[in-house]
């Protein structure tokens, strides 16, 4: 992998993604501005202050959903553009001027929900009687119905969404556009830095040395940026309580789990029982990382470290694509057709280079195919990666088939099952056509360790823990620096690891690397995503294809029913403790296996 950056503009054009999938040109992106402020004006003429009948209701919803097709697919060509390259002032500048046309539109048209929900009960349920389309979108007003403010107050929020929701920008800007990393040093030789290299090259690095020096001069550079994330993320914190209050939630966590439709007891369980379960499992995977890396000591700066770092198989993009089409192929002719054309028709932005967003993400614009960003180093582990993206391209591609945009979008709940459902289909296929090689069966296992379990069920569960903890402090009205953020974190890191991992300097400012706490209780989601996608996977190896053609109508289903619903479709029963304990001992037993493997391999 180079550790050279290029400019966007000297990056091979076949390792980028093809936006003309949204819009052909720049003047049919214009067009469509144009055409959400004409509709927008529209609906406001007609429908303003006369939202009192249940036809009058359904068809300002049917304009409306027309304008949210045109809004989304507007907005997301403008995000991408900037995803690619925070660098470009172009693109930056076309993303803020859609933000804020956006939200005048939102903040004028912020009467439809205000004049609906203000009506009597008999009018909204018989405006449900009288659209398919519109009922599940007017059945959710409902809900909302007790926690409705003032018309005027709900507008002036509106109005105001490029304030409120500039938080999670400034971080990533401070992340991606400020941040200067340079080079650090070992043994007089130099190493180039960057928020990317640290996530995909150096935590990696079998080479203790150059691993530790690489996260001391990573950290080091956090930490001159603490007082001002700090900030940025109290702000975020605090808007969300006042939000909480003024819509009359008891507390801030009732607020942020309402629109997930998540009852408080199964966010507190899913975090509580990994809290306690599972670091048993994992402390014993440290110690195997330990004695095979041959480390006097456990240290938070080593838990990215592989079983077997020499085996890794070096993969080519045109390889990923035969995996990811063989190993995906039992979900059916439909999702391989997909796959094929994600590879074909340029959904996928390979290239690595400067001002590019880190990590991996799959954006989903309602009317035109989804598009996946990823970071790619030619590993065989990008292989998981990109089915995972791929799974929830798959998940958006069905549910866009069969669901209106007001139905297309499932809770945050269940968003991360069908992504992680996909890594485990691929971990099944690599196995089994690897049956009789040790070696590749224990690369297959430590990877789903080490990265689909430690992603979704530690990394992001811990931030979940340290989320909750900070919710708790704002809850009774207190607030937070960068001092308490540090220590909330590292108490939670300590909690987990106990005294196998040594959590190093600087570890408590790993709360200063996701984007995830601008995006309210999404951390904890990714291990019920997981959960789900588990006892669905061990249903599939134990019923075979029936299994998958349930899981298939699960996913056309889109937002039609609630998470609890949609697992339970899956014939998961996500109302107790049961698919949670079963799926961490799941992990305990791949652990077991690993070390059972290890010892076998080394005679």
């Amino acid at each position: 992998m180079s550790t050279h950056l290029l400019e966007r503009k000297d990056v091979d054009e076949r390792l980028t993604w093809d936006l003309s999938g949204i819009f052909k040109t720049e003047e049919d992106y214009e067009e469509a501005v144009k055409k959400a402020k004409d509709l927008a004006d529209e609906i406001e003429k007609e429908f303003k202050g006369h939202l009192n009948t249940p036809e009058n209701i359904n068809r300002c919803l049917d304009k409306y959903r027309k304008l949210a097709e045109i809004l989304t697919l507007a907005g997301n060509y403008a995000f991408l553009s900037v995803a690619v390259d925070q660098t470009n002032t172009y693109y930056l500048e076309r993303q803020s001027k859609f933000r804020s046309i956006a939200a005048e539109i939102e903040s004028r048209l912020s009467f439809i929900e205000s004049e609906i929900i203000q009506q009597e009960e008999e009018v909204i349920n018989k405006a449900i009687e009288g659209s398919k389309e519109n009922a599940n979108y007017l059945k959710e007003i409902l809900r909302k119905k007790k926690h409705a403010l003032h018309p005027e107050v709900e507008k002036a929020l509106s109005a105001l969404s490029p304030v409120l929701d500039v938080f999670d920008d400034i971080y990533n800007m401070a992340k991606l556009a400020d941040m200067d990393f340079g080079t650090f040093k070992v043994e007089d030789k130099e190493y180039p830095l960057s928020f990317s290299l640290f996530e995909t090259k150096w935590e990696y690095e079998k080479d203790t040395k150059i691993r530790r020096a690489a996260f001391e001069a990573f950290y080091k550079k956090l930490k001159e940026y603490q007082n001002t994330i700090a900030a940025v993320y109290h702000a975020q914190v605090q808007k969300e309580k006042i939000i909480a209050n003024l819509r009359g939630f008891d507390s801030v966590f009732d607020s942020l789990l309402f629109p997930q439709k998540v009852e408080r007891e199964m966010y507190e369980r899913q975090i509580d029982l990994i809290m306690e379960h599972l670091a048993p499992h994992m402390r014993k995977f440290a110690k195997l990382l330990q004695r095979i890396h041959g480390l006097e000591e456990m240290t938070f700066a080593d838990l990215k470290l592989e079983v077997d770092p020499d085996f890794e198989p070096e993969v080519t993009i045109e390889e990923a694509k035969n995996y990811i089409q063989e190993g995906l192929s039992v979900l059916g002719e439909d999702y391989r057709e997909m796959l094929r054309r994600a590879f074909d028709e340029r959904w996928i932005d390979f290239a690595a280079n400067k001002g590019k967003s880190t990590g991996a993400f799959c954006a989903t614009p309602y009317g035109a195919h989804p598009y996946v960003l990823i970071n790619w180093a030619d590993k065989m582990r990008e292989v998981f990666v990109l089915a995972h993206e791929l799974g929830h391209a798959g998940h958006f591609y069905l549910a866009h088939q069969y669901q209106n945009i007001f139905d297309s979008r499932p809770s945050l709940y269940f968003i991360e099952a069908p992504s992680t459902m996909n890594e485990l289909l691929m971990a099944n296929y690599l196995m089994k056509k690897n049956s009789s090689d040790k070696r590749m069966k224990r690369w297959v296992l430590s990877t789903l360790v080490s990265r689909t379990y430690y992603h979704n069920f530690v990394t992001h569960l811990l931030e979940a823990a340290y989320q909750r903890e900070v919710y708790r402090v704002i809850d009774k009205g207190g607030s937070i620096t960068a001092q308490t953020l540090n220590r909330i974190k590292r108490e939670v890191l300590e909690k987990f690891w106990g005294d196998v991992v040594k959590i190093n300097e600087g570890a408590e400012l790993t709360w200063m690397r996701q984007p995830h706490y601008y995006m309210g209780l999404y951390p904890y989601t990714y291990s019920a995503g997981l959960t789900i996608a588990t006892q669905v996977n061990k249903r599939y190896l134990q019923e075979g294809q029936k299994a998958l053609e349930d899981w298939k109508e699960v996913l056309k289903a889109g937002g039609t029913k609630t998470p609890l619903e949609l697992a339970q479709m899956a014939g998961v029963d996500m109302t107790t403790e049961k698919p949670l304990l079963d799926t961490i001992q799941y992990i305990g037993d791949m652990i077991d296996e690993i070390i059972q493997l290890t010892e076998e391999l080394e005679g």
